[in-house]
């Protein structure tokens, strides 16, 4: 990093090269996501879908693995809206990465609905 000198800087040499090459990726996959836009424009378009569901448990793993599709899935509608392929990921990968969130989201799913007796399953599914 250019403006701190290494002499008046007390730590591991390696943190600074760490530091920049972290604000590099930084750069890179925020010009993904904020292409022309806001920087944290992800984060709000996110929170603004999830705000339609009250009852939301943020804490079930299925609901994880689908707030981590859906970052893919708006990533990848920010970079089509733009016409923008993406720098680090294009809209491509970010699909695949939408599609496997999914997926994990079902399996998780499946798993919850084995441990659980029948009577209870129908109840989590309605």
């Amino acid at each position: 990093m250019d403006n701190i000198q290494s002499d008046s800087f007390h730590g591991h040499p390696d943190y600074l090269t760490l530091t920049q090459e972290e604000l590099i990726l930084h750069s890179k996959k925020n010009k993904d996501y904020a292409h022309n836009g806001n920087p944290l424009g992800n984060f709000y378009r996110v929170g603004n879908i999830l705000a339609n569901y009250p009852g939301l448990n943020p804490a079930k793993p299925e609901v994880v693995a689908l707030i981590y599709a859906l970052k893919q899935w708006d990533a990848a509608m920010w970079m089509i809206s733009q016409g923008y392929e993406g720098e680090v990921e294009g809209v491509e990968e970010r699909l695949q990465d939408d599609y496997i969130y999914k997926k994990i989201a079902r399996v998780i799913v499946r798993e919850r609905r084995k441990s659980l007796p029948k009577e209870l399953n129908d109840m989590a599914d309605s």
